[in-house]
């Protein structure tokens, strides 16, 4: 499935219907008078939050996104029929903006939740409404309200726990992998990962925590380099995250030097970000190369206060102790 996590569309709720100016004529009623019926509301538009989807991709070409109009009112003062409602179907951690201000009108991050976003137009009064003792054949009904349009940013933020950063080729996609149902495409080129994946990995018994690997970052991307920063919205949720440190021939350059500059280029996109747990991970310890250049780097980390863990997704040495303590700093950073 296309994964689609921007989108804009017009919504509208739906028009009243107009009244009705009808007169009563039915045999052995003489002066029957006014009999129009009032027109119906106009449909009303709802968000709801549905965990069955995982993209905005079905408003991808649905720009236009209208409730239906109430029916006008009818002779013997028939009400006229209401509009039905509209409901728009979005997944949990939709944002949703007004495109000409830019303000944020909700955030919707319950699943099940209904919100009522526009109320439908009311429908206008028949001439019945209007009798009174000094005007027994009123000639005029009231129009129906027109329903309110809106401009709309959808934005998707996914839900999870533990945020995967790092440099392309980091072994992200592999690690989650390994820790979980999710199967990502995994490659031995960079930016193999073009949209953010999402694994439920198990700890602590029955508890679960959902960890989320996003397109790898390099220098510049606050700028716009490589993905950019189009997919780090899909962190600023996690509650730690899990910083990847590959030191094998795959990557090039320092490893404490490219595990700055993702921070720095955290710290450009959002300050909050840099205010996170972090724990750093060194992966790949199957490749002789790099086991050898695991202790140097575990305590320069630890220097810096950091919990380090040396793992291979590979082999699966070190990821029991990595989930056993991810699920203990998940369970603090909630206690608190």
């Amino acid at each position: 499935m296309k994964f689609v996590d921007q989108v804009r569309i017009e919504v509208k709720a739906g028009d009243g219907g107009r009244g009705c100016v009808s007169f009563l004529r039915e045999k052995f009623v003489p002066r029957g008078g006014p009999d129009g019926g009032d027109g119906g509301d106009g449909g009303s538009v709802y968000f709801v939050v549905d965990s069955a989807l995982s993209t905005l991709l079905d408003y991808r070409y649905l720009h236009h996104c209208k409730a239906k109009n109430g029916a006008p009112g009818l002779g013997k003062t028939k009400h006229g029929k209401n509009g039905e409602d509209l409901e728009l179907r979005v997944p949990q951690g939709t944002l949703i903006y007004d495109d000409d201000t830019d303000e944020l009108l909700a955030d919707l991050t319950e699943i099940g939740k209904q919100l009522l976003f526009l109320p439908g137009g009311k429908g206008g009064r028949g001439n019945a409404r209007f009798a009174t003792s000094t005007n027994r054949a009123p000639r005029h009904a009231q129009p129906g309200i027109a329903g309110e349009v809106k401009s709309l940013r959808l934005e998707l933020k996914l839900l999870a726990d533990v945020g995967l950063v790092g440099l392309p080729n980091a072994g992200k996609s592999t690690l989650i992998s390994a820790l979980s149902a999710a199967k990502p495409k995994i490659a031995d080129y960079p930016f193999t990962t073009l949209v953010p994946n999402l694994g439920v990995v198990p700890y602590g018994g029955f508890k679960t925590m959902v960890i989320a690997d996003i397109p790898g970052l390099i220098a510049g991307a606050s700028d716009g380099q490589g993905l950019g920063t189009r997919f780090l919205r899909h962190v600023e949720r996690t509650d730690l995250f899990l910083h990847l440190v590959d030191t094998s021939c795959m990557q090039e350059g320092d490893p404490v030097d490219n595990f700055e500059m993702i921070n720095a280029e955290l710290k450009r996109y959002d300050e909050s970000l840099t205010g996170k747990p972090q724990l750093v991970v060194l992966t790949k310890i199957d490749v002789p190369e790099v086991r050898e250049k695991t202790l140097e780097l575990t305590k320069y980390f630890e220097s810096l206060n950091y919990m380090v863990f040396a793992v291979s997704a590979v082999t699966g040495e070190g990821l029991k102790e990595l989930v056993t303590a991810v699920g203990d700093e998940l369970d603090r950073l909630r206690a608190v």
